[in-house]
Order: structure tokens, then C-alpha cells, then sequence
């Protein structure tokens, strides 16, 4: 059985060396490692990992909320003077690397460790946002774009493998939806900035928005260091022989727990047996994914895209809108995004307890179905000219109020429902899937706005209103109990499978 014994002092860095112990690969060993991390209260610990894991999806915010809010900017010929099919299509390229850095980032997640690649793949956003300042041509800019994906992509499968095998399964639930909905954080951030970046009276109009990409890179180098700090999962390190350096893990995180709660920890429980296999071959890793569980890998899939193409569709393209239809000067656009951007934070924040009271499914069904005819309802409007510039922007509020929740859970639900040992790959190949299926959308409803027509808009809309809501049924039909389950329940690790046909180790 593991060591139970006590430590305490400073995380250590994650040894480098064999990703598998060649001492314990093959063998059998009881462990209670999940155990111990789900049964920890709530602590400062518990905060540390929540800040430094979930800037990712601050970042991811800003940078999309900077490319929003620029797009006015970036049309003009007093700076580089782009097409607004142009605007939409950088969208496209930051979605196409986002899904190219997941895939390959994701599986160097499975191997390597959760710890290890989300230095690496901030380390990629940082460089590739100071680069897109420097744009002289579209090329230079969708290039750069791109390459910012890759690694906020790359930041997905590590960072969402990591918080679910960090926080403990009781309150995993709505912690994992809080930290997707910080990505509204960025935006208002981005929001803040640009409002006066690109006005023009107080910055050059072609230094403005070039200053902005700064924003990124100044809040990702500081998240940078309180990383270090953040150990590797000790669920990795266990699926992958590494007990020793697992339970030292484990040890130093309950010395830090006991150290701000004050008492005594509760039992652990009864451990579980571990075969560790190592890296899983990517043809096992589909069989497990498609053929084990393919209700899951539909209802995953359907979750990704519903929320993926709804959410490209109006926020890649929220500037133009407001620029074509209702004639908002470009300086004025981030003080739109602000109230669209409070509502998305407090959905995930004010009831995301109950994907953990009253379940994963019905609250996953009505953040999907509920939020798709309010928007079918707003396009209406939109086509009878009864919504201003103020009014959509309240409308969008409230959508998003519930779709937001609906989006998190999407990650929230293909992190939970697969094996440990493919778990960061899962992610990784669901939002490629998902995000390459949505990556149109910013180009598709471009070219609609560039129409000026408000009918072929309102259909656009109606074909997210129809992909979310039908990704809702879906959910009711296949949703998973994840609510307050550990995650060696809710999907059996593949070692732990093959540790119950040998002969347990002495």
C-alpha cells in the first residue's frame, strides 16, 4: 500500500527522467493517491492551483476579446487596412492552430506530464502574442494568430487534466465551472484597455492596438512564475509507476492543507490497484474513446461543438455587428462587450453549485436547450429592427448568462467521463474535432454581416440556436452522474482494469 506518512516544506520539482518507472511498470500495487486528494477540504492550496491554472482561460479571453475589439481598427487604411472577411478569417487562423496545438500538445500532456507542458505551452502564448504586435501584412498577423492558439489549444488538454486531478471530487463540479468562466475575466480586461488604447486622441491609431497584444503577454509572464509552485498530478505520477515520488506529492499537499485548516485530515478510504502502463498507443486511445464508450464520445462531441460554433459565431464577430448594424464607432465597442462579459462570469459563478446538487445532467440539458431559444427569440427581434445597440447587447447578456454555465460543462464533461491515462488526450481531441468543426463560423458569419443583410443573419443564428439546444437533448439522453463521483468511478482507469487480471504484487 502507499506511504501514508506525513511531509511537509516546499513542493519539489517534478523529477525528470523515464516517464515510466521500469521498477514498477507491469506490477500491481495498491494505492490510495485519489483517494487522498479527494477527500482534502478546502484549502489556500486549493487557490494557488485555481490562479495559476485558471489564467489560461483569462488569456484565452483576452486575446479574443483584443482581436474583437481591433477588428473596426485593423479595416482602416490609416493601419493595415484588412477586409472584414479578412478580420473574420484571423479568427479562423486562431481556432486552426488552437486545434493543431491541442491534438500535439495534448498527447505530450498523456506522456510527459500535466506539469511540464503547461510551462510549455504558456511559454508559446507569450511569444506569439509579442510577435502579433509587430504585424506589417495579414500574413504575418494569421500566422501569428495561429501559433497563439497552438498554445492556448495546448493549454486546454494540460490545464483541465490537471485542475480535475487536482480539486477534490466534491466540489469539482463548480470550481471547474467557475475557472472556464474567467475567460470573461480577459475580456474585460481587454475590454478595459482597449477602450482607451484605441482612442485615437490619447494613442496613435496604428500604435494603439498594437500596444494591446502586451496586455497578454505582461499577465501571462507573471502566471508564469506562480506555476512553478503548482506540483505534477499525482494521478500521472501513478499511472505511470512513479508511487515514490506520487505519495511525496501528496504528502507535501497535506502538510500545506493541515497547515491552513487547522486539523486532522479524514480517512482516505480503501485504495484502489494500479497496473501502470505508461503512454497508451493512440489506435488504444481511439478504441477506448469510440468503442468502449461511444455514447459518451457523441455526447462529448455534440457538447463541444454546440457551444464551440455558437460561441464563434457571436463573439468573433460581436465588433462588426455592432459596427454594420447599429453603427458603433470601433472606440466604442469594448464598452458593449463589458455587460456581455459580466453576465457570462456570473453564470458559471451564481449556479454552477447545482451541476454539483441537483446534477450534471438537467443542469447541462437547460444551460444548452434554454439559452438556444432565447437566442432564435433575439434573432427575431433583430430581423423586426426592434433592438438597438443596448438592448442587443442585454439580450446577448442574458443568453449567454446560461450559455456560458452550458460551455464550461462541455469541458467539465469530457474531462470526467474518460480514463485517466487518455484523459488530457480526450480533451485535446474533442476540442480539435469541435473547434475545427465550429472554425467556419467566424468566416461564415463575416461574410453574412458583409451582406448587410439582416435576414441571412438571423439564419445563422438559427443554425447555433439549433446546434446548442439539439447538443442539450443529447445531454438528456446520454448525460453521465459525474456530480460528487471520484474519477476512478465515473470511468475506471484502463490500469486499474488490467491490475484485476494478475496476481497482486507482494
Amino acid at each position: 500500500m502507499d506511504s501514508m506518512a506525513n511531509g511537509a516544506g516546499r513542493f519539489r520539482p517534478t523529477e525528470v527522467g523515464r516517464v515510466v518507472n521500469a521498477k514498477n511498470e507491469g506490477q500491481v500495487h495498491k494505492t490510495c493517491v485519489p483517494a487522498r486528494m479527494d477527500r482534502l477540504p478546502w484549502s489556500r492550496w486549493h487557490w494557488l492551483v485555481v490562479l495559476a491554472l485558471g489564467i489560461t482561460w483569462i488569456l484565452d479571453g483576452l486575446e479574443v476579446t483584443i482581436v474583437g475589439s481591433i477588428a473596426g481598427q485593423l479595416t482602416r487604411p490609416e493601419t493595415v487596412h484588412f477586409t472584414d472577411v479578412e478580420v473574420s478569417g484571423a479568427g479562423t487562423a486562431y481556432l486552426v492552430g488552437a486545434v493543431i496545438g491541442a491534438l500535439f500538445f495534448g498527447k505530450l500532456t498523456d506522456m510527459l506530464g500535466r506539469k511540464r507542458l503547461f510551462m510549455i505551452t504558456l511559454a508559446l502564448y507569450l511569444v506569439a502574442t509579442v510577435a502579433t504586435a509587430f504585424t506589417m501584412n495579414f500574413i504575418w498577423f494569421a500566422a501569428c494568430r495561429a501559433l497563439t492558439g497552438a498554445g492556448i489549444g495546448g493549454e486546454y488538454a494540460a490545464i483541465n487534466s490537471a485542475i480535475d486531478e487536482l480539486i477534490p471530487a466534491r466540489v469539482r463540479g463548480h470550481v471547474d465551472l467557475a475557472i472556464n468562466g474567467t475567460w470573461w475575466v480577459g475580456t474585460i480586461i481587454g475590454s478595459i484597455a482597449t477602450a482607451f488604447l484605441l482612442n485615437p486622441s490619447l494613442v496613435p491609431i496604428d500604435l494603439g492596438w498594437r500596444l494591446t497584444f502586451g496586455l497578454g503577454a505582461i499577465l501571462g509572464g507573471a502566471i508564469l512564475l506562480v506555476r512553478r509552485f503548482v506540483p505534477e498530478s499525482p494521478r500521472w505520477l501513478m499511472m505511470h509507476g512513479r508511487f515514490e515520488e506520487a505519495n511525496r506529492v501528496v504528502d507535501e499537499i497535506e502538510a500545506e492543507v493541515r497547515k491552513s485548516s487547522g486539523g486532522e485530515l479524514p480517512d482516505p478510504g480503501e485504495p484502489i490497484s494500479i497496473r501502470p502502463r505508461g503512454s497508451v498507443k493512440f489506435t488504444e486511445i481511439i478504441s477506448t474513446m469510440f468503442k468502449k464508450y461511444p455514447q459518451r464520445a457523441f455526447l462529448g462531441f455534440s457538447l463541444m461543438v454546440g457551444q464551440a460554433f455558437l460561441y464563434n459565431a457571436i463573439f468573433f464577430t460581436y465588433a462588426l455587428v455592432l459596427k454594420t448594424f447599429y453603427h458603433v464607432p470601433s472606440e466604442s465597442v469594448p464598452w458593449f462587450i463589458i455587460p456581455f462579459a459580466v453576465g457570462n462570469i456570473l453564470g458559471p459563478l451564481t449556479i454552477g453549485r447545482l451541476f454539483d446538487t441537483i446534477g450534471r445532467r438537467p443542469m447541462i440539458a437547460f444551460t444548452y436547450i434554454f439559452p438556444g431559444i432565447l437566442l432564435a427569440i433575439t434573432g427575431w427581434l433583430f430581423t423586426q429592427g426592434v433592438l438597438d445597440a443596448v438592448t442587443q447587447t442585454i439580450a446577448w447578456s442574458i443568453i449567454f448568462f446560461f450559455a456560458s454555465a452550458g460551455a464550461s460543462s462541455a469541458y467539465l464533461t469530457v474531462s470526467e467521463v474518460f480514463p485517466l491515462e487518455i484523459r488530457a488526450m480526450a480533451i485535446a481531441l474533442f476540442y480539435a474535432v469541435a473547434t475545427g468543426a465550429a472554425a467556419i463560423s467566424p468566416v461564415f458569419f463575416g461574410w453574412l454581416i458583409q451582406s448587410g443583410s439582416v435576414w441571412n443573419l438571423f439564419y445563422g443564428y438559427l443554425i447555433g440556436a439549433a446546434l446548442m439546444a439539439g447538443a442539450g437533448v443529447v445531454e438528456l439522453i446520454y448525460g453521465v452522474k459525474a456530480e460528487r463521483q471520484s474519477l476512478e468511478s465515473i470511468a475506471s482507469p484502463l490500469s486499474v482494469e488490467a491490475a484485476l487480471v494478475v496476481p497482486e504484487a507482494a
